[in-house]
């Protein structure tokens, strides 16, 4: 049978419809996951068209993936940094929804704080246990959306949880049925759906959902969960670990729309950002994270490279402030005591920073030959060199320049005088032994001895 696709506007042939394989033996892929090897990267030459969606948006996980990593936040803490989430996303909502614990008498007070805001996005979000009495807490505290875990890989349904895939697709639509029940619009977190039985189980029970949500008129969202990071975005490869392929076949072989279809992954294997941008780039609205990529193991997709990634995709920010950025990373530095690696993009100490002497010379004579882009407009964070015997005159003048704000009229050159002589004494100080990078204070005291009137007339 052949009908026209709305999206596509061609003619394509009505999909087979996939049943449920309740088979006796747990498929773990062990070809793919042998255990003791790394895991395979398999490939069948099959490709997905892109189909990127009309919008495309972030949701965040900090209060909930991001507090099984850590000591838990205070309420206080998650409001600040709910405040700076909706800052950063801006009024268009571009960070969609926030996701919150609500177990513990504080978790519940940061919800109720949070709600009290009257934001309009991020939206609270919970995530709950599937438990009759966790449907009630979040419907009696107001929240409209709630995630529940609804694992689908043969190693959580044979061995975590004992069940066989009939039993456990029918404990899931149970609980959905309950979330109903109580109003409340259910998110189902498919966790470790890269190791799952994708037409064996997968696009089955997310049929199962599709006509349960048609009954009740409540919408059901599907959280593609890449829990261990196994998922890979190469043209042509296989299934169970293909992102473009999970995501395609949710839409075409059980009809889920791009805004019900969210990305949720992890770093184990470095691919964490590219796979959230490859889900957005074949058809899946939402990508799940988490401030500086903060969570379980190795961690989630930080928050802030999608941020950077929408601006790429779409050519704008579409009124989100990455200012923000550069106040939530001093935020978890000084109120939480969160040490961010030097090194992490767009956050880190270093990560617009330069100590080779070749460079710093390169952004004397023009920023954007040595600057990823005017990070000091966009972050609020100007490109900056570390000095050290490595630096050179030309990374000495850049930091007294940058460092005392001079004017271009004012800039001392990699020849003044000053910059020779403090290259010489930095120069002797690492000739008697010294290895560490010059602190600013120190720069400070030997441009004071040198050159006393810096501070107030400027060279």
């Amino acid at each position: 049978m052949l009908a026209k696709n709305k999206h596509s506007n061609l003619l394509e042939q009505s999909q087979y419809k996939y049943s449920l394989q309740d088979v006796e033996d747990p498929n773990l892929f062990r070809e793919i996951y042998p255990y003791d090897e790394i895991p395979k990267v398999a490939f069948n030459h099959r490709r997905v068209p892109l189909d990127m969606p009309d919008e495309i948006w972030i949701t965040d996980t900090t209060f909930r993936d991001g507090q099984q990593s850590r000591a838990p936040y205070t309420a206080n803490q998650i409001v600040d940094m709910y405040k700076l989430l909706n800052r950063l996303g801006g009024p268009n909502g571009i960070i969609r929804q926030s996701e919150f614990f609500v177990y513990t008498k504080k978790d519940r007070e940061a919800v109720l704080k949070c709600m009290d805001l009257g934001y309009e996005f991020p939206e609270v979000t919970t995530w709950i246990r599937a438990k009759k009495e966790d449907f009630a807490l979040v419907r009696d505290i107001g929240i409209k959306e709630t995630g529940i875990l609804v694992s689908c890989s043969d190693y959580h349904i044979f061995k975590k949880l004992g069940l066989s895939r009939k039993e456990a697709l029918d404990h899931y639509l149970g609980v959905v049925k309950r979330a109903f029940d109580a109003g409340i619009r259910p998110r189902c977190h498919l966790e470790d759906i890269t190791r799952a039985d994708f037409y064996g189980f997968v696009v089955p029970f997310v049929n199962e959902l599709h006509e349960l949500s048609a009954e009740a008129k409540i919408p059901v969202k599907i959280r593609m969960c890449d829990t261990m990071g196994y998922g890979v975005s190469y043209p042509g490869v296989a299934l169970p670990r293909s992102v473009p392929g999970i995501v395609y076949g949710l839409h075409h072989y059980a009809d889920v729309p791009s805004d019900m279809l969210e990305w949720h992954g992890h770093n184990d294997f470095y691919h964490g950002v590219t796979n959230a941008v490859n889900a957005w780039l074949y058809g899946c609205s939402g990508v799940n994270c988490s401030l500086l990529g903060i969570g379980e193991r190795t961690g989630n997709i930080p928050l802030e490279a999608m941020v950077m990634e929408y601006a790429a995709l779409r050519g704008t920010f579409d009124g989100m402030d990455p200012t923000a950025i550069t106040e939530i990373a001093e935020y978890f530095k000084n109120e939480i005591g969160y040490e961010i690696p030097p090194m992490t993009p767009f956050v880190g100490s270093a990560f617009n920073l330069t100590r080779a002497g070749v460079h710093a010379d390169g952004l004397m004579k023009d920023q954007e030959i040595y600057n990823i882009f005017d990070t000091e407009k966009i972050l609020g964070r100007p490109a900056e060199v570390a000095i050290s015997n490595t630096s050179g005159t030309a990374g000495i003048a850049y930091w007294i320049n940058k460092h005392y704000k001079l004017p271009t009229e004012s800039a001392v050159t990699k020849q003044d005088p000053l910059v020779v002589k403090i290259k010489e004494e930095i120069d002797r100080l690492y000739a008697d032994g010294r290895t560490t990078l010059m602190g600013d204070d120190e720069l400070e005291q030997i441009i004071n001895f040198y050159y006393p009137r810096l501070n107030k007339e400027g060279i």
